[in-house]
């Protein structure tokens, strides 16, 4: 902007000058009788000087407004005038002077610095016949010439600089950019913020599945007949006729968890029937506290038939009830090749 405003309005702004400075340099009588009129006069020659350079000032500052709203807008804040006494200490300013933004910035300033140089002397070698020629003119002539070649000068300048600034452009906005990325800490951070700490939940998760294993356990005396798959499975059975449509598991585990059901049952005389099948399949297909499945109904009952008649000959006496085998469970239902899990 400043440079169109010498290219087009050089010579009206040499005029102006060389005028103003005529004005300057001339004394009358009357500034020689009453020296109080040279203030009014310096005061005179200011405001000429501010109305001559008004148009330059105007057009630098329309740019200087311009280009950032460009880039992204204007930004008004109050926190960059706030006193900070952390800005008193010089090591961040020691650690900016060598870190690698500061050295990006030394070399653009370098290369900026020999372009502008380079332009500017090869403009002067190839005008300086015609800038020699200036001495022989009036002043008013040389100075709107004079201005005339600055203003060629300053053009060459910028058309020089624009495709440096461009790139610069980019590699600012770029920076920016990856500076508003977040890295991998930010994000766990951010996510712990408002997801939660992961380990909190873990740990609240553990603490939920310890709560609802007691209770678990605490139904365990409860159950009718527990069904064992003895290398890994345990699954405690209660039913009662007249207030159930059908049994339900009130506690069922692998590994350690299935041991501790045994044990618990074996406190409270809860029968026991070794049966892999149907406890395998009551474990996968059948959830605590809900009723189990339709297609284990017939083995379950044959189980059950089985508990009223251990109940009678624990009563009665006579010959002990021979535990049932080969209980009806569907192949679908089982899965014998799968590794269980142990809780």
């Amino acid at each position: 902007m400043g440079v169109c405003v010498i290219w087009f309005g050089g010579v009206s702004l040499a005029r102006r000058l060389s005028g103003m400075l005529s004005a300057g340099l001339h004394f009358d009588h009357s500034i020689i009788k009453d020296p109080n009129l040279i203030l009014g006069q310096i005061i005179l020659l200011i405001r000429e000087a501010m109305l001559a350079l008004l148009p330059l000032i105007s057009g630098v500052v329309l740019v200087a407004l311009i280009s950032p709203v460009m880039l992204g807008g204007l930004v008004f804040s109050g926190k960059s005038l706030q006193p900070k006494f952390s800005k008193l200490n010089p090591l961040p300013g020691i650690k900016r002077m060598f870190s690698a933004q500061t050295g990006a910035e030394l070399l653009k300033a370098i290369l900026k610095t020999i372009l502008v140089g380079s332009v500017t002397g090869f403009f002067l070698w190839h005008h300086w016949p015609q800038m020699m020629r200036l001495l022989a003119e009036s002043p008013i002539t040389a100075m709107g010439n004079a201005m005339d070649l600055v203003g060629l000068c300053a053009l060459l300048v910028v058309l020089g600089v624009i495709p440096m600034v461009g790139f610069d452009v980019f590699f600012q906005i770029f920076s920016h950019l990856k500076k508003l990325r977040m890295s991998r800490q930010d994000i766990r951070d951010e996510f712990k913020q408002s997801e939660g700490d992961p380990h909190v939940k873990g740990r609240i998760r553990q603490m939920q599945r310890a709560a609802a294993r007691r209770r678990m356990m605490a139904d365990v005396p409860k159950a009718d007949v527990i069904v064992n798959n003895p290398t890994h499975y345990s699954v405690a059975l209660q039913y009662d006729e007249n207030k159930m449509s059908a049994p339900k598991v009130v506690a069922k585990g692998a590994g350690l968890v299935a041991l501790r059901i045994r044990e618990i049952g074996a406190e409270n005389n809860v029968p026991t029937l070794e049966a892999p099948p149907l406890a395998r399949a009551l474990y996968r297909h059948a959830e605590i506290g809900q009723q189990i499945p339709g297609q284990l109904y017939a083995a379950v009952a044959e189980v059950l038939a089985w508990i009223w008649q251990l109940k009678r000959w624990r009563l009665a006496g006579g010959q002990r009830p021979v535990q049932p085998t080969h209980l009806p469970v569907p192949e679908a239902l089982d899965f014998i090749n799968e590794k269980p899990t142990h809780e």
